[in-house]
């Protein structure tokens, strides 16, 4: 078959890992990105870097105002545009997706994306008393890409829904009880389904965390793997601690035959499929499913014009197992079924909005290795923003599809939230957040009489203790307009 010179393909892939124990010899984050691209560079087999159109950079826990074009100019591209994207786990998979689409178009012809975050290192530089370089902070912003989508509400925050760690763990309670599991049952399965990613980290030689653990050493809490926000331990929770930089070069076909560029190093963004759940979490129908991944999801995988159980390697976004069985459902994924490439957030590592560089890299190469098309599930905000990738062997039949799905989200119910409930409600969700001392305090979802949710708490330590070993799901609860769960009406 004769591939249409505006074809996009996957040229080059790069990874870098910074695991010092001297954090004084530490590169800045624009460096470890400078060092996946040169990687990238040289997986192509070409003189790609210096045809560069754009540098794209993923918006990350840093200040550069323009790290496109420190990375553009130290790799002789410096008539390159640069990019900075707006912050969000989503974004590495949908500026691809936007690349792609560009290309086919015919209005830029080589892209590359780049990211990075030198958390670890920065972390240990800080005890010292010292710092990273900071290299290119006078220069003027570079363009934009994506609109920045706060986390929570004020009144999520006020009622003490803060971070990731207090937020998923509800949605694994749902999950739990929608399966109707005991929590014996449910910790045990989540922790095989950790010890598959952790599997694969072990056999990744770019992963953060190489130690084999076992479902049970996963699951069980000691002081090294101390609960977090119950059932999760520390280790189900995504490691931000790392440094990293990844980064992939997507051309045209035709700049792709000019560069002289192997066609077995080719691999073939097929489709790409984005959109959006309620911006608030407390918002969503339910917590056990999500409508946003199965459309978005599922509308990828039609406009590749392939099945799940026709996709190869998978990587779906693990910052929880919650948002990994979320997907798997959506999908019709089943749970003996391998679903990252690289090791998930939490034993290769989480380099913040980043990752998914990562998956799309991890994912090429096991596309070329197997032969078989592979699938990228990018997340952000709490399973809220959602942007999926098929990328194949060979060039599809069809230009690259790309489709926004927000009209069909958009046609799933929401729910109310009552923000000063008073009265008895039910028991929708919960987890018991764990300070280095033990339980500090339970959070809880309740739906009232009229269908609406209200977010509580309790410090009650009894209650606290029986919630980790007996279902509190289904079950009454008084709560005051303050949040405070003051009594649980039908407490076994």
């Amino acid at each position: 078959m004769t591939i249409d010179e505006r074809t996009p393909v996957v040229v080059g892939v790069g990874q870098y890992r910074q695991q010092l124990d001297d954090p004084t010899q530490a590169l800045e984050q624009y460096r470890l990105m400078e060092e996946a691209l040169r990687a990238a560079g040289s997986d192509s087999g070409s003189a790609v870097l210096a045809q560069l159109d754009e540098v794209v950079v993923i918006g990350g826990m840093w200040r550069y105002p323009d790290p496109g074009r420190l990375i553009a100019d130290a790799v002789g591209a410096t008539s390159a545009r640069t990019v900075l994207t707006a912050m969000g786990g989503n974004m590495p998979q949908a500026i691809l997706n936007d690349a792609a689409a560009r290309i086919a178009a015919g209005s830029v012809d080589v892209v590359a994306i780049t990211g990075g975050e030198a958390v670890y290192s920065k972390n240990k530089l800080r005890g010292l008393g010292l710092d990273l370089p900071r290299t290119g902070y006078d220069l003027p912003p570079a363009g934009g890409f994506g609109t920045e989508l706060p986390m929570s509400s004020s009144h999520e925050l006020e009622r003490g829904f803060t971070t990731p760690t207090e937020v998923y763990p509800l949605f694994e309670s749902a999950i739990r009880a929608d399966r109707g599991e005991s929590h014996d049952e449910h910790r045990r399965r989540i922790g095989t389904l950790w010890a598959g990613f952790n599997a694969v980290a072990v056999a990744n030689p770019y992963a953060w965390s190489r130690t084999p653990m076992t479902a049970e050493e996963i699951i069980t809490a000691s002081p090294s793997n101390r609960m977090v926000g119950y059932p999760y331990t520390k280790v189900m929770n995504a490691n931000s601690f790392v440094d990293f930089g990844a980064a992939v070069v997507v051309c045209s076909a035709s700049r792709a035959r000019a560069l002289g560029i192997a066609p077995d190093q080719w691999v073939f963004p097929v489709a790409g499929a984005e959109g959006t759940a309620t911006e608030r979490f407390s918002e969503r129908a339910v917590f056990h499913e999500s409508p946003a991944i199965r459309e978005v999801g599922r509308r990828c995988l039609a406009l590749a014009e392939l099945t799940i159980d026709e996709i190869g390697p998978i990587d779906l976004y693990s910052c929880f197992p919650s948002v990994v069985q979320l997907s798997m459902r959506a999908l019709g994924i089943a749970e003996s079924r391998p679903v990252t490439t690289t090791g998930g957030l939490t034993f290769f590592g989480g380099p913040m909005n980043s990752y998914v560089l990562h998956a799309i890299a991890s994912t090429v190469e096991a596309v070329r290795a197997t032969g078989r098309p592979g699938f990228v599930h990018g997340n952000g905000g709490y399973a809220t923003k959602h942007s999926c990738g098929v990328y194949a062997p060979s060039a599809p039949s069809f230009g690259f599809r790309l489709e926004d799905v927000q009209a069909a989200i958009d046609t799933y119910p929401t729910r109310a939230v009552d923000e000063a409930p008073d009265g008895i409600g039910r028991v929708e969700s919960y987890t018991v957040m764990h300070g280095k001392d033990g339980p500090d305090r339970a959070l809880l979802t309740l739906i009232m009489a009229d269908g609406a949710r209200a977010l509580g708490h309790s410090r009650d330590h009894d209650v606290m203790a029986d919630m980790t070993e007996i279902e509190y799901v289904g079950r009454s609860a008084r709560i005051t307009p303050s949040g405070a769960v003051v009594d649980f009406v039908d407490r076994g």
